[in-house]
């Protein structure tokens, strides 16, 4: 709706200062004809809005114009108080400041909406860390916010997975990211982008040079690089798999990010289905010895065998305890 665009316009211009017309037009997804006429809209309603051409140019309001804007719908008072639950927060030092900011969001809804946002912030209830995933260890990430803010290179005394002494690197940092409960810094290592997961750092030193970033790259372009190295990883190994119909549900779960397509009834009964699996290496077989006999490998032969060299091994452990 118009009133909505031109709401928003007014909040981008008070927040951000002088915005060119060609962003406000992607961000609020209409045509740079269509800012101006909004523009045009706000100053016959007595908003001290201005257009500033040249290079520089854009649009903006007049200095030390503010607006207390109180106009909320019922949905997005809500919305806002389901950011309660997120968790983030809590490792950011910011639950207090979280309270407080949202006690001053209530005082200024319209008293209708009031109701639905404190059933919302009692009812929906997010957990982001996913379900047996263990305890996660303390971090200090409010060390991390801080260097990501300081735009200032670090030293990062970081552990690998599979290592127990720390490596010392210097990274460039864009950002920090939680996902399913896990907090990781994401940064340049030698110009090319690097994961670090915030609970293997053990200790971040900022140093005097400033941050060197590669010119127009925003820290979710780095992320959405990253994600897809971790998510598209090429597997090297094809397995094809049968699967019994009462684990199915199971083994999608567990290995949706490696499964090639939806799995296929074996035969008439529909009790089996074959499914494919992309994997990194023959080893990560061993994986499916979990499911018993309710999963089989058919191919290749060279899976087939590391299972059965994994099983005798096992059947040894136990046979040799009696």
């Amino acid at each position: 709706m118009k009133s909505d665009r031109l709401l928003s316009v007014l909040l981008l211009l008070q927040t951000r200062g002088t915005v060119p017309a060609g962003e406000l037009a992607e961000r609020l997804e209409v045509s740079v004809r269509t800012i101006y006429r909004d523009v045009e809209a706000l100053s016959a309603a007595g908003v001290p809005v201005y257009a500033e051409r040249g290079r520089n140019g854009g649009i903006a309001l007049l200095p030390g114009f503010r607006t207390d804007v109180t106009g909320l719908t019922a949905d997005e008072a809500r919305a806002l108080f389901v950011l309660a639950a997120q968790g983030a927060h809590a490792a950011l030092g910011l639950d207090a400041a979280l309270a407080s900011a949202l006690r001053k969001v209530m005082a200024a809804l319209p008293a209708p909406h009031r109701p639905a946002a404190e059933q919302t912030s009692r009812r929906i209830l997010v957990d982001p860390v996913r379900w047996m995933s263990g305890p996660h260890a303390a971090v200090d990430v409010g060390e991390l916010h801080d260097a990501v803010f300081a735009d200032r290179r670090l030293l990062l005394h970081y552990r690998h997975s599979g290592t127990t002494t720390p490596r010392v690197r210097t990274v460039d940092p864009y950002g920090l990211v939680v996902k399913a409960g896990v907090w990781y810094l994401i940064a340049d290592l030698e110009g090319a982008p690097r994961l670090f997961r915030a609970d293997r750092v053990e200790r971040a030193v900022l140093t005097e040079e400033p941050v060197v970033r590669r010119a127009g790259v925003e820290p979710v372009d780095v992320w959405e690089e990253l994600r897809r190295q971790v998510e598209e990883r090429p597997g090297d190994v094809r397995l094809r798999v049968r699967v019994h119909r009462s684990r199915l549900d199971l083994f999608v779960r567990l290995h949706a990010g490696v499964l090639t397509g939806r799995p296929e009834p074996q035969g008439e009964s529909g009790e089996w289905l074959l499914a494919e699996l992309a994997v990194p290496e023959l080893a990560w077989a061993r994986s499916l010895l979990s499911f018993g006999p309710n999963l089989e490998v058919l191919s290749p032969p060279e899976a087939r065998r590391v299972l059965t060299e994994a099983a005798a091994a096992v059947t040894r452990l136990y046979a040799g305890n009696g």
